[in-house]
């Protein structure tokens, strides 16, 4: 195990700036700092208040890392769904979990965070919806301090597990149902976040559709917002056969913009969230179980936490049409 006395050689610095720079101490320079990081980068090292807190019997709780932040209320379902999931398994395994916001941790650098979740005794860590951009959680993931798992982001090593459905191919089916159904020529497809990973993989399924079935697309952003969806169907959709959304909430907002455009298109969605019933209009969608989903992350969390390697996990889903009726109690 590669030793203080090393980094401290290594980054050209006395072993006391090594430990001020590991702790946080003010009145270090920037460029000290950044030596010290790249030593500790280079030659993997494990601070021992780490290393021994990760060998802890006592060190065994499960963070459930979540960003609840969205344009409107009614994306609430969708976590509350993944919060009971985990909840609910976490007492059937007799775990502890603790429920850490994005807004938490944001400015963090890793070790920063790495520091906060050790004082918080926590040993694996359930990431719903990591970006691509998000350097710093990626970094977390790779150096493996920490059992990880990622809801719906294909990362899989030795201390990392993925728990998804196959977003491509759900798209696929959803779309090929409503375009070949309504015998559609020219499609608006609106997709979710730029930097998603479920974005890229949905925007996949749809480039291998159009390949094979031969219709004309047009994709444009949507950032999972219903306003921007709304909005870009009034701009688009009178030109298109239909409308192909990354989510419900997006597709509630083509609807009811078609709606005041006094026109018809088929449109679909992507979730099944509940909301979806009371447009109004029956659309098709892909419903996935967000409990089910967060319940298995927080299983496959404990197994990794007992020893098992990293996995790919995939999740079912179904091509549904929702009814008001079947959502009614």
């Amino acid at each position: 195990m590669v030793s203080i006395k090393e980094v401290a050689k290594h980054a050209g610095v006395a072993i006391s700036t090594v430990s001020k720079v590991l702790n946080g101490y003010p009145n270090i320079s920037e460029e000290t700092k950044e030596k010290v990081n790249q030593a500790i980068r280079e030659l993997n090292y494990i601070p021992n208040s780490i290393a021994s807190a990760l060998s802890s019997k006592q060190f065994g709780r499960i963070a459930l890392l979540l960003d609840p932040k969205r344009q409107t209320q009614a994306i609430d379902q969708i976590f509350m769904q993944y919060l009971l999931g985990a909840l609910d398994k976490a007492k059937q395994l007799n775990v502890e979990v603790v429920t850490v916001f994005m807004s938490m941790i944001a400015g963090m650098t890793t070790e920063e965070i790495t520091r906060y979740f050790l004082s918080q005794s926590i040993s694996a860590v359930v990431i719903y919806g990591l970006s691509k951009e998000d350097k710093v959680l990626q970094k977390l993931i790779a150096e493996q301090n920490f059992s990880c798992v990622v809801v719906d982001a294909p990362i899989v090593n030795a201390r990392t597990t993925s728990v998804a459905i196959d977003h491509e191919q759900a798209q696929y089916d959803v779309a090929k149902k409503t375009i070949l159904d309504d015998e559609c020529k020219s499609v608006l497809y609106i997709a979710g976040k730029k930097d998603g990973y479920v974005t890229e993989q949905r925007i996949r399924g749809m480039r291998r559709l159009e390949r094979e079935i031969g219709f004309s697309m047009l994709v444009r952003q949507g950032d999972f917002s219903e306003l921007a969806a709304r909005n870009m169907t009034l701009k688009y959709a009178k030109n298109k056969d239909c409308v192909v959304c990354a989510s419900d909430l997006m597709a509630i907002g083509a609807m009811n913009a078609l709606i005041d455009l006094d026109i018809f298109r088929p449109v679909c969605g992507f979730d099944g969230i509940t909301l979806m019933g009371y447009v109004g209009k029956q659309m098709n969608t892909v419903r996935q179980d967000f409990y089910d989903i967060s319940s298995r992350a927080l299983e496959e969390a404990k197994s990794l936490m007992d020893g098992q390697e990293g996995q790919q996990v995939w999740m079912p889903y179904n091509i549904v049409k929702m009814y008001y009726k079947d959502i009614i109690c």
